[in-house]
């Protein structure tokens, strides 16, 4: 069973910075990673993805030139940067593998999932 856990979620002010992290009980090394956001009362929404083995990204609009996902291999981490982060960046983020991360796209099924970190943006 793949175990994922996210953390570094907490209470930071708009235009604030976070990172957020996500381990796996398996090698993350080849696999796509994805991570999501679900805000108060809404649906969960991808909004980044990383392809470990060539680092190609996706983002989505929504995050797009605020948020960058990476990875550190060796410590089988990805990582979600958040920057110039904004009121309705609240809500619980999730990080997932076994999906589809591509260019321009990330695939909305994903196989195992983390328990989630909150982040709450409050003035």
């Amino acid at each position: 069973q793949v175990q994922l856990v996210e953390s570094g979620g907490g209470l930071v002010q708009p235009g604030e910075s976070l990172r957020l992290s996500c381990t796996g009980s398996n090698d993350l090394k080849y696999t796509a990673i994805g991570w999501f956001h679900q805000a108060p009362g809404k649906e969960r929404e991808g909004i980044g993805c990383i392809r470990n083995n060539n680092g190609l990204t996706f983002y989505s609009d929504s995050v797009k030139g605020r948020f960058t996902v990476s990875s550190d291999k060796p410590k089988n981490m990805v990582y979600l940067q958040m920057a110039n982060i904004k009121l309705e960046d609240t809500g619980v983020y999730f990080c997932a593998i076994g999906g589809v991360c591509g260019s321009d796209y990330m695939g909305p099924r994903w196989d195992y999932w983390g328990q989630g970190t909150h982040v709450t943006v409050s003035t």
